[in-house]
């Protein structure tokens, strides 16, 4: 997609003032569903102009947030103070992030490690974020490996909880596959201190990956207090996600949030999203 023609089209929008409602009316709007975003979802326009496109986030009625970008202690190259008190002012929190950490794990380097996931807890309480989410991992090859990543996922879990948060995980398929006879997911789950780590469940990438994500939900209920809303491209675009079922046994099990991410495109990204946000809003099942 042209990330220069959402830039210009976010930009005639804010000169036009279809972006600067008086704070009533918009927020009106976005008080009927708490819907968020996974801001990955618009990557390029957030990284060439972070602030209008926030702006154009919260004129849709987006409510919640949903980062993918941490680094040097700043998001969207933003330092944290700054960010809670910008998108407050739009009428949203920021109430989940999405956070890499050490490109890899080194269990003779847990310390390290720890010290990094520290600092990443303390930017992301300023900012007020409930959820600190890991987006991948490496895929391990033994039990044994993966034992190891449990461990380190309980550390930073203890890490979070301190300060009032709660790290988890995010899957794609391949956690679907299995590691001598374990399905990885599974593993994942039944292993990992449920009052330290939780999972935010892909309910794309779980189909994707062979698993009915409402039968996930009523497997592990109450491990999954955030959810990504996804799928082929826009929400609802495909036809072969039952949302209504997703969404009813997903608070069933205790749902607190949930985040539309779409990273294909039928039209311009800007415009996917307030699809996808308009599907949603429109949907007498989501709350």
């Amino acid at each position: 997609m042209n990330n220069r023609r959402d830039f210009l089209k976010i930009s005639s929008a804010l000169a036009l003032g279809t972006l600067l409602k008086p704070q009533s009316l918009w927020a009106e709007k976005m008080a009927k569903k708490p819907i968020g975003i996974q801001l990955y979802s618009l990557r390029e326009a957030m990284r060439d102009d972070p602030q209008n496109t926030l702006r154009y986030v919260s004129s849709i009625g987006y409510k919640n947030l949903e980062t993918a970008s941490y680094s040097e202690g700043k998001v969207y190259g933003m330092d944290p103070v700054f960010f809670r008190k910008y998108i407050e002012n739009l009428g949203m929190k920021l109430k989940s992030a999405h956070v890499g950490g050490p490109r890899t794990y080194d269990p003779a380097k847990k310390g390290e490690a720890l010290d990094w996931w520290k600092k990443a807890v303390e930017d992301h309480k300023t900012m007020g974020a409930k959820y600190l989410i890991k987006p991948s991992m490496p895929i391990p090859t033994t039990l044994k490996e993966l034992d190891a990543w449990i461990d380190y996922y309980n550390s930073i879990g203890e890490i979070a909880k301190k300060s009032g948060m709660l790290f988890g995980f995010h899957n794609h398929a391949r956690e679907f596959e299995a590691i001598e006879g374990k399905i990885m997911m599974d593993y994942m789950i039944e292993n990992t201190d449920p009052k330290l780590v939780c999972f935010e469940l892909d309910v794309y990438w779980s189909q994707k990956g062979g698993q009915d994500p409402v039968a996930y939900l009523e497997r592990y209920g109450g491990r999954f207090p955030v959810l990504h809303i996804k799928d082929e491209e826009e929400i609802g675009a495909s036809g072969t996600m039952d949302f209504e079922a997703i969404f009813k046994a997903a608070y069933k099990q205790g749902m607190k949030d949930y985040y539309v991410e779409v990273e294909r495109y039928n039209f311009e990204p800007i415009e996917s999203v307030k699809r996808s946000f308009d599907f949603l809003n429109s949907a007498a099942y989501v709350k």
